[in-house]
């Protein structure tokens, strides 16, 4: 048995016993704390498959911006949370009647087939060419599935009109936060000091390398709202006002872009979102920058929580 063989397996059980813990925990916090270890399990498992994407994505996105969010909310929760009782013998037991099933027939989905599974792969590797992406990934996001991906932008901003909808009426447009965090922890000062530097160049190679490698405007953007967010647990800057222009500017002029370039696809021949081959990859790392601004500035938000000052 090689040793790598031994390493799969055991993340495979590290996986399966950290899902059992989170669903038996009787409280939020334990068991969004374990979400966020289970979210990084996750990553290193997608990085064994070969999808250094979606590795990348469920770290930054799936278990860092999602993680913090429960736990802000696991946090407000807590003067009214009160103690769950345990599942009886009975109902644990078909639970886990249920879920054998499931993986079963899930497993006899995919080892037990009748022939090769459809796919559109051969054709989509084809004409990748005439992208100028070297990353398939990336190539099919922003083009073959270009509507999805607008989508999913929007549905971010919608998220943060959600959670900026709980604030109260005469603190509307304000200041997300309680208070602000005034430096008291010096090494927390020195790495917020530190670290954003370095972060946003990181964060310009994922994006630029996303056209050629695993990365691109998600991963990017996500890397600039970790540095932005270091800044303001750290108390060096406060969160901005939710009605600052700049602010309302940067949250939407990523899908209002990708929108913009997706139709003057209506005065080329194939109509919304398509790109003519001697300018696609131009219009895609456009499309891909103005969109990592846009999520980071959304992710930093969503994390900081609906307005609780006045501006």
């Amino acid at each position: 048995m090689s040793l790598a063989l031994v390493a799969d397996a055991a993340l495979v059980l590290l996986v399966l016993g950290l899902a059992f813990w989170i669903n038996a925990a009787s409280r939020a916090f334990p068991a969004v704390v374990g979400y966020v270890a289970f979210g990084l399990l996750l990553a290193l498992a997608w990085l064994r498959l070969s999808a250094g994407d979606v590795a990348m994505t469920e770290a930054a996105v799936g278990s860092g911006v999602t993680g913090a969010v429960l736990i802000a909310a696991s946090v407000r929760l807590r003067p009214a949370e009160t103690e769950a009782a345990p599942p009886g013998a009975k109902l644990c037991l078909l639970a886990l009647l249920l879920s054998g099933l499931v993986t079963a027939a899930l497993a006899g989905l995919v080892l037990w087939t009748t022939g090769p599974a459809p796919s559109l792969a051969d054709q989509a590797v084809r004409h990748l060419p005439g992208l100028g992406m070297g990353n398939a990934v990336t190539g099919v996001l922003i083009a073959y599935r270009a509507l999805d991906t607008l989508l999913e932008k929007v549905v971010l901003l919608l998220a943060l009109m959600g959670i900026w909808s709980l604030a109260k009426d005469r603190y509307w447009g304000g200041i997300p936060g309680a208070a602000r965090i005034q430096p008291t922890n010096g090494a927390l000062i020195l790495l917020a000091r530190l670290l954003p530097p370095i972060g946003i160049v990181v964060a310009v190679y994922i994006l630029w390398v996303g056209a050629a490698e695993p990365g691109g405007a998600f991963q990017g953007g996500a890397i600039l709202a970790a540095m932005w967010l270091l800044v303001m647990l750290a108390g060096l800057r406060d969160a901005p006002a939710i009605s600052r222009p700049w602010v309302r500017l940067c949250v939407t002029v990523g899908p209002a872009a990708f929108i913009a370039v997706g139709l003057t696809g209506f005065a080329l021949p194939n109509g919304f979102l398509s790109y003519p081959d001697s300018i696609a990859k131009p219009l895609i790392i456009a499309v891909e920058s103005v969109l990592t601004l846009s999520i980071a500035v959304i992710l930093g938000l969503l994390v900081a929580g609906p307005p609780e000052r006045e501006p």
